[in-house]
């Protein structure tokens, strides 16, 4: 990888960074007539489409057992290790819960009250890399807060990987479908003679996958459009060059669209760095799909003049993983607000957030963490206020209420409050 100097960007390499887009325009047209066909025909357009895209005759769309046989054949070392990570993000996401409140003054009895939605679909994606760290992202979030019946959906194959079935099963889903890509977010919109339609569909994927959720989305709530893959590294001179590399290539394995960059307010550390990186890529049995993602428009390592350059392009960057490799590194996160997980420190690789922190690793992409977080409790929840007024209360903000309302042209609203008197 070659150098850039941050200051030294260009427009049209500024937007390549920092206007980073999934790809979905470009399939959204042959996304939708999937989602219309699955909507329309159910099981009969799963199983063409399965043919079609996947090369797999599916006979049993459910396969809710085969999970759970699954999580009884793998080998101890894996299960033991899948619910250690399921043991951790489900302590994690615990502390999310909302509590109900209810608070009383002045005649006035004001609240918020959350409830579960009843059912939630989960994507976890397959293809050229099997998930089951995506299965316990997805659905133990929605089971820590109560969602009633979660279903996963899940690419088809001759036989679909043991261990992501095992974990879909130490996660607690409730249904398993052998289905992906878009029919299967619009299976999980919609339903099919099989599938069971949901209240919410979430959890990562391909473009495809991601503009399906676009195309379902007001029918169906979904978490938001991730695209691929992302990390942004800010470090110091102090920083170890082959760590931040090691945290470069790992992102990179993911996707060859995955856009993965550091920046450093050190030369001398940026060069090592991308030495570093080059050579590791090497190592990698992933090996093209690294190269590809590295020469990624939106990837490579920057030279910054001073690190708060650095932090500024990090801030506009608004990657998804946000690791800080710096002896102030508190300092520096907290001129950092837009990331979607933030790794602090040598000792704090992404990886250990994909896997057994138990942080959720479904995180918005993009930029999109400028506005918003990654999936959690709150995802699947609601809100509702609540009131109770005195008649005391009510006649205190009576003037208010029905002078706001007149001024509207809501006279009937005006009226509504005048006849309690």
């Amino acid at each position: 990888m070659n150098v850039r100097t941050v200051a030294d960007l260009g427009p049209d390499e500024r937007a390549a960074l920092f206007d980073r887009d999934s790809g979905v325009e470009a399939v959204r047209d042959d996304v939708a007539d999937i989602v219309s066909q699955v909507d329309e025909e159910g099981d009969v357009a799963l199983r063409r489409f399965a043919s079609e895209f996947d090369d797999v005759e599916v006979g049993n769309i459910d396969i809710t057992d085969a999970a759970e046989r699954a999580y009884e054949e793998i080998d101890d070392h894996v299960r033991a290790a899948i619910e250690d990570a399921a043991d951790n993000i489900r302590a994690f996401h615990e502390r999310q819960r909302p509590e109900d409140w209810r608070e009383a003054f002045e005649g006035r009895e004001l609240g918020r009250r959350f409830r579960p939605l009843a059912s939630a679909g989960v994507y976890t994606p397959g293809g050229t890399a099997a998930y089951p760290s995506s299965a316990l992202m997805g659905v133990i979030p929605a089971k820590v807060a109560g969602v009633e019946h979660v279903a996963v959906a899940t690419p088809p194959a001759e036989k679909v990987n043991p261990v992501t079935l095992a974990a879909i099963h130490a996660a607690g889903a409730d249904a398993v479908y052998q289905v992906g890509g878009a029919q299967a977010i619009a299976a999980l919109a919609y339903g099919t003679e099989t599938v069971t339609s949901t209240d919410i569909v979430v959890g990562p994927g391909n473009r495809w996958v991601t503009a399906a959720k676009a195309e379902v989305r007001g029918d169906v709530a979904i978490d938001f459009l991730a695209g691929p893959s992302e990390i942004m590294v800010v470090a110091d001179g102090e920083a170890d060059p082959e760590l931040v590399a090691a945290d470069v290539v790992a992102q990179a394995e993911h996707d060859e669209n995955a856009s993965v960059v550091a920046v450093t307010d050190d030369e001398e550390l940026a060069g090592a760095i991308a030495d570093a990186v080059e050579a590791q890529a090497g190592e990698r049995e992933r090996e093209a799909v690294i190269r590809a993602a590295l020469d990624n428009d939106a990837s490579g390592v920057f030279h910054a003049r001073s690190m708060s350059e650095a932090v500024l392009f990090a801030e506009e960057y608004a990657a998804e993983h946000l690791s800080i490799q710096a002896d102030d590194d508190e300092a520096l996160l907290d001129r950092i607000p837009s990331a979607g997980s933030v790794f602090l420190g040598p000792y704090s690789p992404v990886a250990a957030g994909d896997y057994a922190t138990g942080t959720n690793h479904v995180l918005p992409t993009g930029g999109a963490a400028r506005v918003t977080g990654g999936l959690s409790v709150d995802t699947f929840v609601r809100s509702t206020t609540v009131q109770r007024l005195s008649e005391e209360a009510l006649g205190e903000l009576r003037e208010t209420i029905t002078t706001l309302a007149e001024a509207e042209g809501l006279e009937a609203h005006a009226e509504s409050v005048d006849r309690r008197f």
